[in-house]
């Protein structure tokens, strides 16, 4: 036992490098644009000041947007999706995966899952024993199972997921603004500096050209870090920004999450403007802060194609509560979800991705299952 705690220590010292790494970065060109471009090289004190200020507000936002992303706990979930007791001793005695299926059904009967694995089956996580609610997968690294789970990253030592999902789109397009404007604030002086190099001589430096000042190597690679960073960080936020469009996490773009009637990759689609509400919220003044604000509890999604489930029960149209096998689902919708059930719901997407053998209807509030 004491060799493996040790190795789990290590891992979990080990994962903290990239983490480390991108702070150092980012403290180093603070000092090298503040003090070494800002004090040392531009003479200018009205450009001094328009550049700090400018610099200083999309620092903060980046740096405020990186470390909630960091430390947002990602969401699990709740004690009601374990099995019982007595289930579980049955589910656990039993050698037949046909026998276990029905043991889980029994019990999803009372759960608001409505997506399955691949197969057709409902999907459980033997790791941490319990029915996986929909969106929800298992993070092989965080070992738990996270909330509609979109990547577990590296970068940030974090899995990005339900609850911390605004946070971590905010951390990219906060620091490709913070790296696009490094670099065009810089672009004129590391011209001067890089014909400066060019040159063995400072007397023989043409007027609008700098000194050869120990700022230079600042300069000079700062441009080259910042547009080398901006340009790998804006195909991700490219990407990240079409999943929000598309209500989509990374698991779903490459594997459909499946139905009852089978994989539908819009299924969650409820058109773009309530696709951005359901990550970003329904107060636009929230949305380019760090601040918690995405609708729902991370169980429970409104979907566009319904169809009836006989092992689920009946789904009212009005997506104001599920019915199983006769009984109100106990879970009622949050008041934050009926924010996406109003009018003008179906999207572009509807028109061309429905499948033959579902009946496309308006969003209800049920849960879809992903296989993990």
């Amino acid at each position: 036992m004491a060799p493996s705690h040790a190795v789990r220590c290590c891992q979990r010292g080990l994962s903290w490098i990239p983490v480390i790494f991108i702070n150092l970065v980012v403290c180093w060109s603070y000092y090298a644009y503040v003090v070494e471009l800002c004090i040392y090289t531009i003479a200018n004190t009205e450009e001094q000041v328009i550049y700090l200020i400018v610099f200083h507000v999309f620092f903060f936002m980046f740096i405020w947007s990186y470390w909630k992303t960091i430390i947002s706990k990602p969401a699990s979930p709740s004690k009601e999706f374990c099995l019982p007791k007595a289930d579980k001793e049955l589910y656990e005695k039993e050698e037949f995966p046909e026998a276990q299926q029905e043991i889980l059904k029994k019990v999803a009967r009372n759960l608001p899952i409505y997506t399955r694995t691949g197969s057709g089956a409902i999907r459980y996580c033997d790791r941490c024993q319990l029915i996986k609610p929909d969106r929800c997968h298992h993070c092989s690294t965080c070992d738990r199972c996270v909330l509609k789970m979109d990547h577990h990253c590296p970068w940030v030592n974090n899995c990005v997921g339900f609850s911390n999902y605004k946070f971590f789109v905010l951390f990219l397009a906060y620091s490709m603004l913070y790296c696009v404007y490094i670099a065009a604030t810089v672009l004129q002086y590391f011209i001067k500096f890089w014909t400066l190099c060019r040159r063995r001589a400072i007397e023989h430096c043409p007027e609008n050209h700098l000194p050869d000042t120990h700022a230079k190597f600042h300069v000079l690679f700062l441009f080259f870090v910042a547009a080398m960073f901006f340009i790998s960080i804006l195909s991700l936020f490219s990407y990240h920004l079409w999943l929000v469009g598309k209500n989509r996490t990374t698991i779903e773009a490459f594997r459909a999450p499946v139905f009852r009637n089978g994989p539908d990759k819009n299924g969650f689609t409820l058109g773009f403007r309530k696709n951005v509400t359901q990550v970003f919220g329904d107060q636009k003044k929230c949305w380019c802060l760090p601040l918690y604000s995405s609708l729902g509890d991370g169980y429970t999604f409104p979907i566009r194609l319904v169809n009836t489930d006989s092992e689920q029960g009946n789904v009212e149209h009005q997506g104001i509560k599920c019915t199983v096998d006769g009984q109100t689902n106990p879970r009622p919708l949050s008041e934050s979800q009926n924010h996406l059930l109003g009018n003008n719901m179906h999207s572009e997407e509807q028109k061309d991705s429905s499948p033959a053998n579902i009946e496309v209807c308006q969003p209800v509030s049920i849960t879809m299952e992903n296989e993990s």
